[in-house]
This record gives structure tokens, sequence and C-alpha cells, in this order.
């Protein structure tokens, strides 16, 4: 019987077992599989939004939560939890220093409400392009390697005068952040980003080194039935016919393997987003070993990073389980 009441007991197994951390740090399943796995674990802020909007985790401890909590030594921020710091350097350099006590990896900022890199109006595209500089040197001040910005632009313009104002801003983004030897990569993250073909076209037409794709798993609708009928109905509209979409009464979505397997050639990080977990740890909208075999095959190897948004698991139980499936995928693929 698939019953909440089960999933739940299954993560407080994982307490016990898998997660381990809370127990003195048990070995994770890849360990315990006899292969090594190409890929390590960190863990993206956004996982804990809620309760660090609530206020009940502070932004500062994420570090220490991260290590302690769930045994993952590498951290991907969120600047929305430190926006008005960015150019704070004592607060920066506490953040370096926690994580550096603990012996936490810095891995990226995740960057949002900056403005649209592909904004129409060049005023406003230079403005975005500018405003992510700050993010670019607080990236470099804590040892990460990129930051995951958003190619965005105006959804009325046509899907290729979109691309070429993404092209334009990244491609100025890049530049700047390639002096700093910091990346810039692009999460699918609603939109046209979404559809893995035209991200991957505009990562060909950037061709700057530095510049990316951080692919989720699980963002690759290009718009959701909740989203409001008049905004569905136009992707509808444009996208509907296309055989790598799935309309369903959720949203029209982009096959979300084939979007990883065209994003995979220019990654510089990989998002395992999770949301909701049957009784034998599996996550029920992704096939973790299908999309993780995808990842390997590009040859792939660095940061797989944990972001679970689910709801009807806690944040923290959420983490665990991500981790534990995570943990079992790696030593099948060892």
């Amino acid at each position: 019987m698939r019953a909440s009441f089960n999933r739940r007991d299954f993560i407080k197994g994982l307490s016990l077992t898998t997660g381990g951390v809370a127990l003195g740090g048990l070995p994770s399943f890849a360990a315990d599989g006899g292969g090594e796995s190409p890929f390590k674990v960190s863990l993206a802020e956004w996982s804990l939004h809620t309760g660090l909007k609530a206020g009940e985790i502070d932004h500062m401890n994420f570090s220490k939560m991260a290590k302690e909590d769930f045994g993952i030594s590498a951290v991907e921020y969120v600047n929305q939890f430190f926006m008005d710091k960015v150019k704070d350097m004592a607060y920066l350099g506490e953040m370096e220093q926690r994580a550096a006590d603990l012996g936490v990896t810095n891995v990226l900022i995740m960057c949002d409400n900056v403005g649209n890199l592909g904004n129409p109006d060049d005023a406003k595209r230079t403005e975005a392009v500018e405003g992510h500089y700050a993010w670019v040197d607080a990236a470099k001040f804590l040892g990460c390697h990129s930051i995951r910005v958003n190619a965005r632009s105006d959804d009325k313009l046509s899907n290729d005068e979109q691309k070429k104002l993404c092209v334009d801003g990244l491609g100025r983004l890049s530049a700047f952040a390639k002096d700093k030897g910091i990346g810039v990569i692009v999460e699918n993250h609603g939109g046209l980003s979404s559809n893995g073909a035209w991200l991957a076209a505009v990562m060909t037409e950037v061709g700057m080194d530095n510049c990316g794709t951080l692919p989720d798993f699980g963002n690759f609708y290009v718009a959701k039935s909740a989203w409001g009928e008049k905004r569905y109905n136009a992707a509808l509209e444009r996208f509907g016919d296309d055989p790598a979409y799935t309309k369903s009464e959720t949203g029209l979505e982009f096959d979300r393997y084939k979007g990883i397997e065209l994003l995979m050639p220019f990654a510089k990080g990989v998002s395992a987003k999770s949301h909701d977990f049957n009784e034998a740890g599996d996550e029920i909208h992704t096939d973790y070993r299908k999309a993780m075999q995808i990842v390997k095959d590009s040859g792939y190897t660095g940061y797989v990073g944990i972001e679970y948004e689910g709801k009807e698991l806690s944040e923290p139980d959420g983490v665990k389980a991500t981790k534990a499936l995570l943990d079992k995928v790696f030593a099948e693929l060892s």
C-alpha cells in the first residue's frame, strides 16, 4: 500500500542506517559498494529554504548543518539568503571561515533576482549583467568555482530572439567572470531555459569555456498549468506539437532524460532535484539510475547537488532520503 506512513517509516530508518551522520558518520552506500564513484555530493541551500525563510535556520549555519546533520562536505549557496551581504567582506569572511573550519567546500552561489540577462532593453540587460559582477566577486572570495545564473528574456519574443539576447548577456558576464577564474553556469530553470535543445544552442553560441550548464533533473517544465491558463496555453501553442514535450494536467514538460543528455556536454555541475519517494526509497518522478547513467556516460566527474523540494517529507528528511538514493545509485554505477 502506498501510504505516507510507510514512506515516513522509511525515512526514520535512514537515521539509523544510511543517513548515519548522527550516529557518528557511518560510511555511505558508495563506500560500501567496493567501487569508487567519480561523483561527489553537495547540498543546495534551497533544500532548506522553508526553514531559512521562516527564520528557523540561520544562513550562517548552513555549512555546519550540511556537515554535521547530513555528512555532506560541499555546499551550494543561494544568494537570496544573504542578498544584502554580497559586498560585506566581514560577513563573507565569516562564511568562508566557518566552512573552512569544518572542512566544507564552497561550490557555487545560485543567483536569482539580479535582472534578466536576456532583457530586450539594452540598458536593462547591461544592468543585469553588471548586477551579477558582485556575485562573481563574492564567489571568488568564498572559493566557489561558479555562480549559477538564469537565461531569461521576454517570453513574448520568438525562441531565436530570446536566444540572441541571452547569448549577449551571458557572453558579456562570462567574459568578466573569466578574468576572475569563475564559471557562469545556467540551470534549466523555467521558460525556454527548460527546453534542453534551446539551452544547449545558447551554450554553443556563447562558446566560452567558463560558461556552462547546471542540468537539473526536475526543472524541465516549460510551463505548468498552475502558472495560469493564459501562460500555459501560450506555451502549448508554441511547443505543443513538438514530440520532445509531454502534455499532462500538471504542465508541458520537455523530456527530462533527453534534456539531461543535451545539457551534459556543457555541464559544470549537476542538480539532483527530488520531490517524492516510494517505500523503496526511489524518487517517483525521476529515474535516478537512468539520469545518473546519462551523467556518467557524458564523462562528467564532479559534484552532484542535492536539491530537495518535496512537501511530504520534512526538509531534513528529504535531504537524507535524496542522499541515501544517490549513495545507492553511485554504488550501482561504480
